[in-house]
Order: C-alpha cells, then sequence, then structure tokens
C-alpha cells in the first residue's frame, strides 16, 4: 500500500524550500509549477524544479511530484516535457474537466520516457477536479488510464466556480467530496483532499481531516510543515482499529483451522466486508510503522486490565 496521508506543496521557485522538502515527513511533495508561481516566473520554475528533480536528494521515504500547468496552457506540455526523470515519481494535472485532458499528459508522458530510456508506465497520474464539470466528469476520469492512481479536488476554484462561499464545515464542497470518493473507489484509486487553508489553526485542519476521513478520503494536500503531524494523526489507524483487525484476522485463522467457513468474533459474525476493512487498516498500519500488537498480546493486556479494575473494586 502506497501511503499518500500528507501532500505538502512546495512552490517551485523558491529556491529555500525545494532541497529540505523532503525533511518534513510528508509523505508525498509537490513541486508546484502552477498557482504558487506567477505567469512571468513560469520558464525560470520548471528550470529550477527539473534541475531540483536532477540533483536534490529528497530522501527514499517520500513520494516526488510535481504540479504542473493545466496542459492547454503555454507551459503545460513543456512542463511535462523538461521534467520526466528518474526521480519523479508522479504529476498532478490541475483543471481537469475531461477524461481527454488526462490523456494528453499520459501520452506525452510515455513520449518522454520513451525518448529519455525510462521504464515505461512508472511515473503515475493524479487528477484534480477544480470545477463543476470536472467534478461530474470524475468517474469517466478516474478510470481512463492505469497511470492514474489518485484523483483530489481544488477547493478554492470549485467553490468560486460554483459561486459558493469556502466555510469552516465545508458545506459548498460537500457533494463535490463525496463524488470524488465515489469516483475514486469505483475505479479502484485513491482519493486525495483539498487543502486546509489556515495552517495555525490546527484545531480546524483536524477536524476537517478526520471528516473527510470517515467520508473515505485517503489523504489530504497541505501547504505547511506544520500540519503533516495533525493530517497523520487523523489518517493512521487508531489502537482500537489495530486490535480490533488482529482479533478479525485471528477469527479468520481459527475458522480455517477448524474447516470451517463460519467465522466469528465473540458472538458477532464476521463477513467479507468487515474482513476487507480489517486487511486495509493492518495494512495501512503496516505502512505507516505502526506498532501491530499480536493477539496474545491483546488478550494478555485486557486481561491485565481486568485483573487490575478487579483489584480496583476490592474484588479477589
Amino acid at each position: 500500500m502506497r501511503l499518500r496521508r500528507s501532500r505538502l506543496y512546495v512552490p517551485g521557485n523558491n529556491p529555500k524550500m525545494i532541497p529540505p522538502a523532503g525533511l518534513y515527513g510528508a509523505d508525498v511533495i509537490s513541486l508546484d509549477l502552477e498557482d504558487a508561481v506567477g505567469p512571468d516566473y513560469k520558464i525560470d520554475a520548471r528550470m529550477m524544479v527539473s534541475e531540483a528533480l536532477k540533483v536534490v536528494d529528497f530522501g527514499q521515504n517520500v513520494e516526488v511530484t510535481v504540479r504542473i500547468n493545466p496542459i492547454e496552457t503555454p507551459w503545460g506540455k513543456w512542463d511535462v516535457k523538461q521534467i520526466v526523470c528518474d526521480r519523479l515519481d508522479g504529476i498532478y494535472i490541475p483543471k481537469v474537466e475531461s477524461s481527454e485532458d488526462v490523456l494528453q499528459v499520459d501520452e506525452l508522458v510515455t513520449e518522454m520516457e520513451e525518448k529519455k530510456g525510462l521504464q515505461i508506465g512508472r511515473i503515475k497520474l493524479f487528477a484534480t477536479m477544480e470545477t463543476a464539470k470536472g467534478i461530474l466528469n470524475a468517474p469517466e476520469i478516474a478510470k481512463c488510464t492505469k497511470r492514474l492512481e489518485g484523483i483530489t479536488i481544488g477547493g478554492e476554484d470549485l467553490t468560486a466556480d460554483l459561486g459558493g462561499i469556502r466555510s469552516s464545515d465545508g458545506l459548498a464542497i460537500h457533494t463535490s467530496r463525496q463524488l470524488i470518493v465515489l469516483a475514486a473507489k469505483a475505479a479502484g484509486i485513491q482519493a486525495i483532499d483539498t487543502v486546509y487553508s489556515d495552517f495555525k489553526d490546527m484545531d480546524g485542519l483536524r477536524k476537517e481531516t478526520e471528516t473527510v476521513k470517515i467520508m473515505g478520503f485517503d489523504g489530504k494536500a497541505c501547504i505547511h510543515p506544520s500540519q503533516i503531524e495533525v493530517i497523520h494523526g487523523s489518517f493512521n489507524p487508531t489502537i482500537d482499529e489495530i486490535e480490533y483487525s488482529v482479533k478479525v484476522k485471528h477469527a479468520i485463522e481459527e475458522a480455517k483451522a477448524r474447516g470451517s467457513g463460519v467465522i466469528a468474533l465473540g458472538n458477532k459474525m464476521i463477513d467479507r466486508p468487515i474482513v476487507l476493512k480489517a486487511e486495509k487498516i493492518l495494512a495501512r498500519a503496516e505502512a505507516a510503522d505502526l506498532n501491530i500488537p499480536t493477539y496474545e498480546e491483546i488478550i494478555k493486556t485486557q486481561k491485565e486490565i481486568a485483573e487490575a479494575k478487579k483489584a480496583e473494586r476490592g474484588e479477589s
């Protein structure tokens, strides 16, 4: 499982911010050639990012991506042509409204991989929907190419396109978020949420991140390194989720040992959706390098807690 809990935007025209970008602990960094860079600086930023991909050691555990300019702009195609290289893991495509927007980038990336002698198909694509048209076309976009590993939502631009108001409750883009999750899951790819723009409001960030996790999102974009820890804390499985998943796994193993197709945990029957959820939780916990106790350790701890409670009540 590729963790994409956090995706940190890094301005592509800031030479001080690019070299240390991999040190902050984000799962993904996105060197930004679009919104963070004004029209007069697009070419310089592209050259800087292209060179950084060749010489900067971002670390092995971070996925290095670039947000290009929209493919129909004067800069989009040249962005792709210059940034494709060994260290580039993925490209975020902004302002996507149709599958054709993604397929154009897909075709161009393939062309550059062939030209530069790179493995064909290794560089992944991610599509960002920022308009009503893009959101409504999300199901088609999400399944248009095998390179596409995730779709995401651009909160600010989408709110403006809808004529709504960006508020702390996210009401203006709530339905759009649901549609993005539905499209992503139906296509078997990841759903990544938009940024929380007030990087000083950690309580607001935590609340929004927990909400989108409940909705089914796999990660969230961020604009400041201080937001990463909060986002990871929200997306990581809880201790209770991990322990329950371990119990489900043990129940499956017990049923197999008995030669039974009936799986039960206590008095509750375990069906396939619960099994799949448990498998995903344990895979996510392992990918996040979280402690996963054994079934025996869990039972031992539970007994110790029960005995301690009895002692507090004065029971033998």
